[in-house]
């Protein structure tokens, strides 16, 4: 029996989810400071992974949120109210992400005749 191929370390540089950037790194991206992103943290917004050494790390994914969150706050909106409304616009954002998979399904986009695409199926 051969072992699995193990991914290459780079790949996970490609998945959105993975916690690649350091407190200041992730403040340095979207163009704040690196205490913002513990504010956000503290309102529940994202929640950073530790590294082995225990040093918060934060995704491309959680950046952009914070990200949305920091244009709110710049705009006159407390942290803690930007985050409640950056929380369903994410929620949503990722609903429609889902249901465009499924849409297209393995084998593409079915065409609108298709009877298996109608709502009464």
């Amino acid at each position: 029996m051969t072992p699995e191929p193990r991914p290459h370390v780079t790949d996970k540089f490609d998945d959105d989810g993975f916690p690649a950037h350091t407190r200041g790194r992730a403040a340095e991206m979207i163009g704040t400071t690196p205490a913002f992103l513990p504010a956000v943290g503290e309102a529940r917004l994202i929640v950073p992974l530790r590294s082995e050494g225990g040093h918060r790390r934060y995704s491309r994914h959680q950046s952009r949120i914070a990200a949305r969150a920091r244009e709110l706050v710049d705009q006159g909106t407390p942290v803690d109210a930007a985050c409640r409304i950056v929380t369903p616009e994410d929620q949503l954002e990722e609903a429609r992400r889902l249901n465009e998979g499924l849409r297209k399904g393995p084998a593409g986009p079915r065409p609108s005749n298709d009877p298996s695409s109608s709502a009464g199926s």
